[in-house]
């Protein structure tokens, strides 16, 4: 790869950086909201780099010594040595790296979603001795953390007979297991996701990764509150809701369904 290139490259990388950090919310794709600080210093890095260098390939000076650099080469074989090698320049596996460059500007790759949650384990749930009080509001907003810790540790059975309301996006189950309202949840980026799961029974699947809202009772069985109670629900209405901007949050459904 020619010095010119390897400016574009820079260039490319760095704009495609800035596009889905500094002026678009793509980045909350694949990595926390809070590396976006990072995100845009390093686009912002990466576009000086390339435009100085852009800039340096202007210069007579440059345009000389890159003169000579061709004469040179063309003189000992074209940058050739003994071993049949090219080492003139970066190799070509770098041309690879124009791929990414352009999906951050031309086409973003989606989130994870349902594909990637059908195939992990449940994320654990940790150890909770005391819980809030639930609102009196009906249905009682939660998040499928919290759901998931209240049907298998609290004591006090507080979500006996609560209708409840959570969203999150559609997973398919197996065969006679109905279907699993899903969050995946990250550290740091998509690679290390973690997806928190709760069985929806009593109403139909819809298209797998259509983000709903769910309203519902906790499905009976086994003893609520112990870790033999199922993460279940049984649901009486299920809503399509639009996708949130950041969609690796357990967050609140805090408006109601369209």
């Amino acid at each position: 790869m020619k010095r010119p290139l390897q400016a574009v490259l820079l260039v490319l990388s760095g704009v495609g950086l800035l596009h889905a950090s500094l002026l678009t919310d793509l980045y909350l794709r694949y990595v926390n909201d809070w590396m976006r600080p990072l995100l845009i210093a390093s686009g912002a890095v990466l576009l000086l780099l390339g435009t100085a260098e852009a800039w340096s390939l202007r210069r007579p000076g440059r345009r000389r010594e890159t003169d000579e650099d061709h004469r040179h080469e063309d003189r000992h074989g074209d940058g050739h040595d003994g071993d049949g090698h090219d080492h003139s320049g970066v190799p070509g596996v770098a041309w690879l790296l124009f791929l990414p460059a352009l999906s951050l500007l031309f086409y973003a790759p989606p989130s994870l979603g349902a594909y990637t949650a059908s195939r992990q384990a449940t994320k654990p749930v940790v150890q909770q001795d005391e819980f809030d009080p639930l609102p009196a509001t009906s249905p009682v907003p939660l998040t499928l953390r919290d759901f998931t810790s209240r049907v298998q540790q609290d004591r006090e059975q507080a979500i006996k007979g609560r209708t409840v309301r959570m969203t999150g996006f559609v997973t398919p189950g197996g065969r006679g297991e109905g279907w699993y309202l899903t969050r995946l949840l990250i550290n740091c980026c998509a690679a290390d996701a973690q997806s928190v799961k709760v069985r929806i029974h009593g109403a139909p699947a819809p298209p797998a990764d259509t983000w709903v809202t769910v309203e519902g009772t906790w499905h009976a069985g086994g003893t609520l509150g112990t870790s033999s109670a199922p993460v279940a629900l049984d649901a009486r209405t299920v809503s399509e809701v639009d996708r949130p901007a950041n969609a690796y949050t357990d967050a609140l459904p805090l408006s109601p369904p369209r």
